[in-house]
């Protein structure tokens, strides 16, 4: 069978905004406009299935509850049915866990360090780092049936100057404000940055902490709680720098993102971070939970801004070469027409 046939169900429970989810709509698009005969199907989400319906798709909305739920599953494999796809693809966990197996090869796809429970019915699994899939094959599961597929990232160069853009440094956060996502690292950092403003573009539980911290460090002023944000490539023209400051990053989407608008980034020295960053080449690592070392890092990139474009021209190469649309695109097609159960 040729990739140009191909018939695919992505199914996915995600919240309405994450880096897993918005690769999920990326990838569903990109494949329809190749030809591609693609059903999405998505936890109930008014915004997303109209960006999806925008790009000529038609997604099924669905509960995806938690363990209660008793009804999505057996009107999930009716669809399925339906639609009698090659290949189904569920991503993360609870989509995993309301996905059965059909007529079709089912694939897992892992954007972290799941529970591999929740995805012992699937034919195969995927990660998005050498790393994850790694992690799979030590608990177990095969090399033939663990395989990595990169995301890709909308290029995000050619951004305009965003609102924010003004006098002195300006350091950009993408993300939602959550404990893992390390924050309060960067907010930490900002002290001893004079002058240095920040952007934090996000929302999620931490917001009210964070907000807190910036007050008692008595950075209110240089900091702006952006929330959700649709304009990513003018944040990112308007940036010096992208900082990634995460105690838990299985990939970082958001490093592709600014490496897309030859954005230099700084970002902790976890898990995927680690796998992307030459460091020093096409971005900078501090070790993470480490506030005084990122400080250090990025006073010493923002005084030195030759070698912070270098590093920025470097990973816009990266980009280019490895997590752009059309290169792994084709990875995807290629491996979904082929691979068997």
């Amino acid at each position: 069978m040729s990739a140009a046939n191909l018939r695919v169900a992505h199914v996915i429970a995600g919240a309405a905004m994450g880096g897993a989810e918005l690769f999920f709509e990326r990838l569903c698009l990109a494949e329809r406009a190749a030809g591609d005969d693609v059903l999405p199907v998505i936890k109930r989400d008014a915004a997303r299935a109209a960006r999806l319906a925008a790009g000529g798709l038609a997604p099924v909305e669905l509960g995806f509850g938690h363990i209660v739920d008793f009804w999505t599953k057996p009107r999930l494999a009716r669809h399925l049915r339906r639609f009698a796809p090659r290949v189904v693809v569920s991503w993360m966990s609870r989509a995993s866990l309301h996905t059965p197996r059909g007529d079709y090869v089912l694939l897992g796809r892992l954007g972290g360090f799941y529970n591999l429970a929740h995805f012992r019915h699937c034919d195969h699994l995927i990660g998005n780092t050498r790393g994850l899939v790694a992690w799979m094959r030590a608990r177990g599961w095969p090399a033939a049936r663990t395989h990595y597929l990169p995301n890709f990232v909308t290029d995000q160069s050619g951004g305009l100057p965003a609102a924010f853009a003004g006098s002195g440094k300006l350091l950009l956060g993408l993300g939602r404000l959550h404990t893992e996502k390390g924050f309060d690292i960067l907010l930490r950092a900002l002290p001893a940055l004079p002058g240095v403003r920040l952007v934090l573009a996000g929302d999620g539980p931490e917001r009210s902490a964070l907000m807190r911290l910036a007050g008692a460090l008595g950075i209110v002023e240089r900091v702006v709680f952006a929330g959700w944000r649709q304009d990513i490539a003018a944040l990112l023209a308007a940036a010096d720098m992208l900082v990634c400051p995460s105690r838990c990053e299985p990939l970082g989407n958001v490093i592709l993102e600014a490496w897309s608008a030859a954005c230099p980034v700084v970002a902790s020295a976890v898990e995927g971070p680690s796998e992307l960053i030459r460091d020093g080449v096409d971005g900078a690592l501090f070790p993470s939970e480490n506030p005084d070392a990122l400080a250090r890092r990025l006073a010493a990139l923002l005084a030195a801004p030759e070698r912070a474009r270098a590093m920025a021209a470097a990973g816009r190469a990266r980009f280019l070469a490895d997590f752009a649309e059309v290169a792994v695109l084709r990875q995807w097609r290629d491996f979904l027409a082929t691979i068997e159960r």
